[in-house]
């Protein structure tokens, strides 16, 4: 399949996996791409690891799997790392985003990240300062932005505002804007 990217998010339940995976499938839409974005759920529970799958493409997508080998690997919760092979199926040109507190070089050694291109970022932190909830998912979408340029930057703000706006209140909103901003600035890289 042409310009197929397919991503691969790991978190806890509860921390916005799941929304940000259909969320991206649904944003690109307004680029011209296809999309398809789904969950993969143990438990079903609160704080249950979890997976999320997210496929982009510039023609309709026709498979209906998990994603076993992604381009990119989003890590909203950084314990998962010590509990999931979150590096299962990918290869030097992986592109692996995660959440964490940790230095880029503690990460590194962690995940044995070899070759491939990794970003880091404290979305848990940013997302108490913007948003007042830990919930990251917000603040990782900024970074896939910044780490891949999948989509525009201006294209998840205006498709976020519209999205949100036919539920939440303003101030939410502007956290969650500032929240992507914020990632999209802060998001670092081994390159």
């Amino acid at each position: 399949m042409a310009n197929l990217t397919e991503i691969r998010w790991h978190a806890r339940g509860g921390q916005g996996a799941k929304t940000a995976a259909t969320m991206l499938a649904e944003i690109v839409l307004n680029e011209g791409k296809y999309g398809q974005g789904f969950p993969d759920y143990g438990p079903e529970r609160m704080g249950a690891p979890m997976r999320g799958f997210t496929r982009i493409s510039d023609k309709p997508i026709r498979m209906h799997s998990a994603v076993y080998n992604p381009n990119v690997v989003i890590v909203l919760d950084p314990t998962l790392l010590d509990v999931v092979d979150v590096l299962e199926g990918t290869n030097d040109d992986t592109v692996v985003i995660i959440n964490t507190a940790d230095t880029m070089d503690i990460i590194s050694k962690k995940l044995k990240i070899g070759n491939r291109r990794l970003w880091i970022l404290n979305g848990t932190k940013i997302a108490l300062d913007t948003i007042g909830r830990p919930i990251p998912n917000t603040p990782m979408l900024g970074a896939l932005v910044r780490a891949t340029e999948l989509i525009k930057l201006d294209t998840l703000y205006t498709d976020l505002r519209t999205k949100f706006g036919k539920k939440f209140p303003e101030r939410v909103i502007q956290g969650n804007l500032d929240a992507i901003k914020r990632a999209y600035e802060e998001v670092v890289s081994n390159e």
